[in-house]
């Protein structure tokens, strides 16, 4: 069974399809929580272990691309097995970290790496059995970065396209309090980039974790002007919350959807008239 290179999200059915299918299984909640109950052979990670350590710089993607395909082929990582990522949604401290992991894949060339819609909840109610503490050791994977741009978007490219290009969505998916100039996350700068629109990336989430219908997220995106053909680019505090709402967009079929990865640990510490902010 194969993922198609759209198909960022699935349902824990189909998750569960690919699990026993010897799908390679990453699990982004906290370590605690994972030796509390995890699914077999999943392997606990977090989006810090693939990215820059600092600010400004904090959300990039580590930039020796043979550091990061060694480290990904240690969690069992390869260009041809499929990858399933699961989190928590429903929690309460939910940054949209699964999201984050399947865009980071996606851009490293991975075509077949998914999140599972509801959480690791959802493949619990699917009936798939949970493994406590330790997991055996699994082999390494053989994965090769090959690079795309496609899903991801430069600080000098998105000034380019804020001076140049009218057909153009800008979505920050920060909390309102953020967009309205809050920095509880190290900003330099509070406030949001010219032209953002507001859409918090929960609110693409029911109460329990799963996502609104395909039908519920597209009439929000329309009443935002928001089409299947729209240039839209993503942005929050380090790129991982705007990484989730990527994943959904391509997933009901916006391609042209970009993550500002830098994001507003980057452009906060920019210089104010090259890297505006507005309240």
């Amino acid at each position: 069974m194969e993922l198609s290179p759209e198909q960022w999200i699935v349902n824990a059915n189909t998750a569960k399809q690919l699990i026993e299918s010897d799908a390679t299984v990453l699990d982004v909640r906290n370590k605690i929580t994972w030796r509390l109950g995890h699914l077999p052979k999943a392997r606990c990670i977090n989006w810090q272990q693939f990215s820059q350590k600092t600010i400004p710089n904090k959300g990039k993607l580590l930039d020796n691309s043979q550091v990061l395909a060694q480290l990904l082929r240690h969690q069992g990582i390869s260009n041809h097995q499929p990858v399933i990522v699961v989190g928590n949604p429903s929690q309460a401290f939910h940054f949209g970290e699964e999201g984050r992991i399947v865009w980071m894949l996606h851009t490293l060339g991975h075509s077949q790496a998914a999140f599972v819609d509801g959480g690791q909840q959802a493949l619990v109610n699917a009936g798939v059995e949970l493994e406590m503490w330790g997991s055996k050791p699994q082999k390494a994977g053989d994965f090769t970065i090959n690079r795309t741009d496609h899903w991801e978007i430069q600080a000098d490219q998105l000034q380019s396209s804020l001076a140049n290009s009218q057909n153009l969505i800008i979505l920050d998916n920060r909390e309102a309090r953020e967009y309205a100039g809050a920095t509880p996350y190290g900003e330099k700068r509070g406030g949001h980039i010219p032209r953002a629109i507001h859409f918090y990336f929960k609110e693409l989430l029911q109460p329990n974790g799963y996502l609104l219908s395909c039908e519920q997220i597209n009439s929000l995106l329309n009443q935002l002007g928001i089409e299947k053909g729209s240039n839209i680019i993503t942005y929050c505090t380090g790129g991982i919350r705007s990484a989730f709402f990527v994943a959904v967009l391509v997933s009901l079929g916006y391609n042209n959807s970009k993550n500002y990865t830098g994001s507003m640990w980057e452009w906060s510490q920019a210089e104010p008239s090259s890297h505006p902010l507005v309240n």
